[in-house]
């Protein structure tokens, strides 16, 4: 079956926004701009002219470090504009459903809020690591749902999708649905990507981002990864000159020169930062239990998570608390080796040395 089914009806036809024709050492009079620059402009491309309205250069930088053609990827402002260009893709208000597992990334709910789309939660235990049962979860997709979303590795808890699991998922949902599998922190993952998947399932969507491995967060630059009938209505859907000149150059920049691979190496050193930090946290007598993680943060369960909340903050050290679904549960990413130190400095200092 076309992922066009699983679309809206009223958006599959829709067309992308005609922008002003653009040719290099042209007079151009087509497209309402000013004929002078800012002050600011030293960028390659002058301010004072539209960006393109899908960048092809980083497109195709993007494609290759991704595995894909340029006609499955759409650029975005980070993931989080993905996932809500998905939604509002994919779900008619008051009418189509997403399905999350929980616990995970809040922004899946929070767009479908946005959408008027119904929130299906299938929740997952931590006393069996969050592992996903397929058949369960199978059960609660009822005719409404058009999108699965699994985040792979996981936040907050660090746990990635078996491949087979995901193969399962998506000859399940064949017919109905998209499963949307978020891979924002693959690269420190020991799971490879899944992208290569969809040239057998059509019904398989990915996300990337530049934020987390390659260190880009402020550039905000992510991508959707999907057939082209699906990229095709995103394109549409999208605002027209979504990424601007600054920041496509940027991020042309930051992966020039293997800057791809060098992001890999950093991100192999933040998982042996991490597997040292896990070890050294483990034997602080606050802490009850620590998750296996595939990323670069983990989830751990403390004796008093309010009080470690406060004296970390006081310390200058900012965690992130999960405690409202998760009681005593503590999100830690992994810093530098100077920051990791120093928090478990403050972790210690709060039993006196521990």
């Amino acid at each position: 079956m076309s992922i066009l089914q699983c679309i809206r009806p009223e958006l599959r036809s829709l067309r992308p926004y005609q922008a002003a024709e653009q040719v290099d050492d042209t007079i151009r009079l087509n497209a309402n701009e000013a004929p002078w620059s800012a002050s600011a402009d030293n960028f390659r491309r002058p301010l004072n002219r539209y960006p393109e309205v899908r960048p092809a250069r980083l497109s195709k930088m993007l494609a290759e470090i991704y595995g894909c053609d340029t006609s499955n990827l759409v650029i975005t402002r980070g993931t989080s504009e993905g996932i809500d260009l998905l939604i509002r893709v994919f779900c008619g208000a008051d009418r189509d459903s997403i399905v999350t597992v929980t616990p995970t990334f809040s922004m899946y709910r929070h767009y479908a809020a946005v959408q008027g789309a119904r929130v299906i939660d299938f929740a997952v235990s931590p006393d069996n690591d969050f592992a996903i049962d397929v058949d369960a979860l199978m059960a609660v997709c009822d005719e409404t749902v058009r999108i699965v979303f699994l985040c792979s590795p996981n936040n907050p808890t660090g746990n990635s999708l078996a491949r087979a699991d995901l193969v399962r998922i998506l000859q399940r949902c064949e017919k109905q649905a998209a499963v949307v599998v978020d891979e924002a922190y693959v690269e420190y993952s020991e799971h490879a990507s899944v992208v290569d998947l969809l040239a057998d399932y059509e019904n398989l969507i990915v996300l990337r981002t530049l934020s987390k491995a390659l260190g880009c967060a402020g550039a905000r630059c992510g991508s959707v990864i999907a057939a082209e009938a699906a990229t095709n209505v995103l394109a549409a859907v999208q605002s027209p000159y979504a990424l601007a000149t600054p920041v496509v150059e940027c991020i042309e920049n930051a992966l020039a020169d293997n800057g791809f691979s060098a992001a890999s190496q950093r991100a192999a050193e933040t998982c042996r930062e991490r597997l040292e930090l896990v070890r050294a946290i483990k034997e602080l007598r606050l802490v009850e239990y620590v998750w296996p993680s595939d990323a670069n943060f983990f989830l751990m369960r403390v004796a008093d998570a309010p009080k470690v909340m406060r004296h970390c903050a006081s310390h200058g050290v900012l965690l992130r608390d999960f405690g409202k679904d998760m009681p005593g549960c503590i999100r830690v990413s992994v810093g530098s080796p100077t920051e990791n130190r120093r928090l478990l400095e403050v972790l210690g200092s709060i039993e006196g040395g521990a």
